[in-house]
């Protein structure tokens, strides 16, 4: 699913990543750990086409993605890629239901059929009452799972998630990873989750550590 080569990545002169590899397969639950500027999140960015890879190959669902025009790029990402962020990012204006439903519209996918896989999702997630509500008026929670299920609203082959749970009490990040844990499972979606978090970490079916720019 996820085949990277010697990545490498600079902020100008500062080397952040230094020759990455990494084999994920499809279905996995791969939870990326290490100390604050090891480089993860760029990794993370990298792998979810945020950024452009300057040194190196990355092979995402069988496609070269160093080779996609930014249009095509901007397509591959919509459809392939799911993301959730430590903070929702939900727009405030919009109902849980509208938000779940952006990247599909993006997409291009009729309003009705979008919203039937919104609502869908949104059951799936225990949020089929929250579905009109806007972000102010849900808890940190709920506008987390909301966030989780416009990652999922365009069938992605891919979660890459950011920190996920580093913005909620204990007992919401406890039932947002076993969200992660069941979605893994049922609908054998592949997970790549980057996270302080050590009991999120043991979860995963293979965890990984990052050291000064590299895989260790």
């Amino acid at each position: 699913m996820i085949l990277a080569k010697n990545i490498h990545y600079s902020y100008d002169k500062l080397e952040v990543l230094k020759g990455v590899d990494l084999n994920i397969k499809q279905g996995e639950f791969v939870s990326i750990t290490g100390a604050s500027g090891a480089g993860k999140t760029t990794l993370l960015q990298l792998l979810g086409t945020l950024d452009d890879v300057q040194k190196g190959s990355l092979t995402i669902n069988n496609k070269e993605v160093n080779t996609l025009s930014q249009k095509e790029l901007s397509s591959f990402r919509n459809k392939e890629i799911g993301f959730v962020f430590q903070f929702h990012n939900l727009l405030v204006e919009f109902t849980a239901l509208e938000n779940v439903c952006l990247p599909a519209f993006i997409a291009g996918t009729a309003r009705k059929s979008a919203e039937k896989r919104g609502l869908e999702l949104l059951a799936l997630l225990g949020l089929s009452e929250r579905a009109n509500h806007k972000p102010d008026e849900l808890s940190g929670g709920e506008q987390q799972r909301v966030a989780v299920a416009r990652a999922l609203i365009n069938s992605p082959s891919i979660i890459l998630a950011d920190e996920p749970s580093g913005n909620l009490d204990s007992k919401n990040a406890e039932e947002l990873h076993n969200l992660f844990l069941k979605l893994n499972k049922e609908l054998g979606q592949t997970f790549v989750i980057i996270t302080h978090n050590k009991e999120l970490a043991k979860l995963g079916s293979r965890k990984l550590e990052m050291k000064d720019g590299k895989i260790i």
